[in-house]
């Protein structure tokens, strides 16, 4: 008969601190569209975040540096008619990003170096192909203009985002 060793964690005594009032992002109303996609994306500009939007889809872009209370009435990338299920920050560009919605579309926004002041409504490219809702989009990391999008029609779409073919 084996006897079993039982390891003790490794992380034991590591504490964590929770980060300071100053230092977050408070009052964001968190989309409630449930799908398996993370909620965020960041870069090293900004922080986007699917939000709660009524009339179709839309998504917070916050920069890094501006933490606190997110106003209510904050400017938000709102051009899917649709709830969004999925955003990706383009790696060659920190401008860009890409959304995923239960429009059957993907939409690619430029933002601001300075971030929304108003509602960005116009997307830079609208990509159209998928016959159901568009649950992931992922950017090529070494190709440009080279994005991923797959669909609840079980369709993988890989598409040039400078031709939108």
């Amino acid at each position: 008969m084996s006897r079993q060793v039982v390891r003790s964690s490794k992380f034991r005594h590591v504490f964590g601190q929770p980060a300071k009032a100053d230092q977050c992002y408070e009052d964001v109303r968190v989309s409630q569209t449930t799908w398996d996609s993370g909620f965020c994306a960041v870069n090293p500009k900004f922080v986007a975040l699917i939000c709660e939007a009524s009339g179709g889809g839309a998504f917070l872009v916050l920069p890094l540096g501006k933490t606190g209370r997110v106003d209510k009435n904050a400017p938000t990338v709102c051009g899917h008619t649709a709830p969004v299920l999925d955003i990706a920050w383009c790696p060659h560009n920190d401008n860009v990003i890409a959304s995923g919605s239960e429009d059957c579309t993907v939409m690619v926004w430029e933002i601001p170096d300075g971030g929304l002041m108003l509602p960005l409504r116009e997307p830079v490219v609208t990509l159209e192909g998928h016959t159901k809702r568009v649950g992931i989009v992922a950017w090529h990391t070494t190709a440009q203009n080279v994005l991923l999008s797959a669909g609840c029609d079980n369709v993988i779409m890989v598409w040039d985002v400078g031709t939108g073919a």
